[in-house]
């Protein structure tokens, strides 16, 4: 059986993925959504993370970017079951006693629904700000990775010591209310792919085509396998844009379209090359036919998902 979980519209709106209607809404579409996903059975709700975005970038990026901490406490609020992802933090942009504070207290408040996705970061501009040393954003996002690992398990007082960080005798309560919250590595880049097979739970691959996922995924259990780890990664993939059904308007050449037991067929290629976990996005022209969507999806195409 292939989970399926979904990138959350709104809390960001870069040109390449929003949509029109995305502009004018707000937190009450958000919490709906999370909602529909919450009771359809949706693995994760996911959100973005960006400090600032630079002048140059803004006509493509755009400025809307949610913060991820804030904005999973708020569904964590009004859902029960569905995990948060923060798909990806860039927690190298803080201290991992920082980060731990924030993503513990939301673990401990949402009764153990977070996973962690991190990732590098690419935006100059917000490195450079921060005081963050752009260049050596991969080396700090490995240490900060094992800063959370010792900062996230169930010791009241941690202890780290590493390059770039160091810190013993310092309590952080409330603890998360699971002793491994999962700790997901996003990128499709060789570093991203390694940094996955070595130090995560999971990997979040960033829009790989169908066609190079089996080499990238062969390679991530083959660097596993080469360092001895036996546990288990979860592996993710981003799929092509879906509307279920036969679409009344232009959704696009590459969106899955159609009826639901075909779109199954389609994405049922994903398990086969190794794939646990897709995340979707519907294409849609407002809330209403969003959450129509993703409430097809749940009731005809997912129960043949495990076929």
């Amino acid at each position: 059986m292939v989970d399926y979980g979904m990138q959350l519209p709104v809390q960001s709106q870069s040109t390449i993925y929003a949509e029109p209607w995305e502009a004018s809404a707000g937190p009450g579409d958000l919490a709906e959504i999370a909602r529909v996903a919450d009771r359809s059975g949706f693995a994760y709700v996911a959100c973005c993370d960006h400090v600032a975005i630079p002048r140059r970038l803004a006509a493509a990026m755009s400025t809307v970017w949610y913060d991820p901490v804030a904005t999973l406490s708020f569904l964590a609020a009004v859902t029960e079951r569905v995990q948060l992802l923060s798909h990806v933090a860039v927690v190298g942009l803080r201290h991992p006693l920082l980060t731990a504070k924030q993503y513990a207290t939301l673990d401990h408040l949402c009764g153990g629904r977070l996973i962690l996705g991190v990732g590098a970061g690419h935006v100059r501009e917000e490195f450079e700000v921060l005081g963050v040393d752009f260049e050596r954003r991969g080396a700090v996002l490995d240490e900060t990775i094992d800063a959370l690992r010792a900062a996230l398990g169930p010791e009241e007082f941690p202890h780290f010591e590493g390059e770039h960080f160091s810190f013993e005798g310092l309590g952080q309560k409330p603890r998360p209310a699971r002793p491994d919250v999962p700790i997901w590595i996003g990128g499709s880049s060789p570093a991203a792919v390694r940094r996955a097979a070595l130090r995560g739970d999971g990997w979040l691959p960033q829009g790989d085509p169908r066609g190079r996922l089996p080499a990238q995924i062969a390679k991530l259990k083959a660097l596993r396998e080469e360092a001895g780890i036996v546990r288990p990664v979860g592996i993710g993939a981003i799929t092509e844009p879906l509307y279920v059904g036969d679409a009344p308007w232009d959704v696009g050449r590459r969106t899955l379209t159609g009826k639901p037991e075909a779109l199954a067929e389609s994405l049922r290629a994903y398990g086969a090359m190794g794939v646990d976990r897709i995340q979707v996005r519907f294409r849609s022209r407002s809330r209403t036919e969003l959450t129509d969507q993703m409430a097809a999806f749940a009731a005809d195409v997912a129960p043949h998902l495990e076929r």
